[in-house]
This record gives structure tokens, C-alpha cells and sequence, in this order.
């Protein structure tokens, strides 16, 4: 993907902050971050979003959100982490090269990373029907 700014940090056309890296996945720090520590996770092949990218990688970001995770706690005295994924415009994707963003939390660092959402009623029973596998 030659515009794919995330493709091109990998080709390091691009500089960037690497505090994880293996063959298959590459963690940086976010280029503004929003807290402290605010780190992209993303895998080293172009995939769009979670529809698109295989399930072993979706595994692999996930075992390395948690090592980051981990490591946070011991290092920058992180208490908590979040971790933040949007799959296309309509969840407000904003790079279109599947990425985590993990948020290390500290005690009373007074952030809401929880979206404010809507209260809705909803026929449970019909929409078990229409998705349960």
C-alpha cells in the first residue's frame, strides 16, 4: 500500500517510536499522543480492518497488547490499560491499516475513554435469532 501511512512507517519511509517489534508485528508510540505511553500496535502486512485481517494475527496483536501491558506496569507504573480498536469509517477508523490502540491508565489520571452512548430498546430474543452461531 504505497500511501498507507502505517506501510510506510514499515518501510521505515517514515519515522517512528518502536517498543515492540517481531516478524509479524510492530508496536510505536502514536504520533500525538493522547495519554501517556499511547502506543499503536499494528501488523507488519497491509490489512484493512478486522474483517480483512487473519484470525492468528488478530491473535498475535492481542498476546503483544498484553506483554505492552505488562511491561507498562513494571516500567511507567501504568495501574490499567485500554485498548481501542475501530474497523471503517462508520466506528471512525481514521487509518485504514488494521491498528490497537493500547492507553496505559494510571490511578485517578481523570480520563473516560468510554464512549457516551445512547440507551436503547431492543427485542433480544429477535437479534439472538438473526446473529447467534
Amino acid at each position: 500500500m504505497d500511501k498507507c501511512v502505517f506501510c510506510r512507517i514499515l518501510r521505515k519511509e517514515i519515522p517512528s517510536y518502536v517498543v515492540y517489534e517481531d516478524d509479524d508485528i510492530l508496536a510505536m508510540f502514536a504520533k500525538d499522543m493522547e495519554v501517556y505511553g499511547h502506543t499503536l500496535i499494528i501488523p507488519k502486512q497491509h490489512y484493512q480492518d478486522i474483517y480483512d485481517i487473519p484470525e492468528d494475527i488478530l491473535a498475535k496483536l492481542s498476546i503483544v497488547a498484553k506483554k505492552l501491558g505488562n511491561r507498562y506496569k513494571e516500567k511507567i507504573w501504568a495501574t490499567w490499560i485500554n485498548i481501542l480498536h475501530a474497523s471503517w469509517k462508520d466506528a471512525q477508523q481514521s487509518v485504514f491499516h488494521f491498528h490497537i490502540h493500547l492507553f496505559p491508565r494510571f490511578e485517578n489520571d481523570g480520563l473516560d475513554t468510554r464512549p457516551k452512548l445512547p440507551k436503547i430498546e431492543v427485542d433480544k430474543d429477535d437479534l439472538l435469532k438473526k446473529i447467534k452461531i
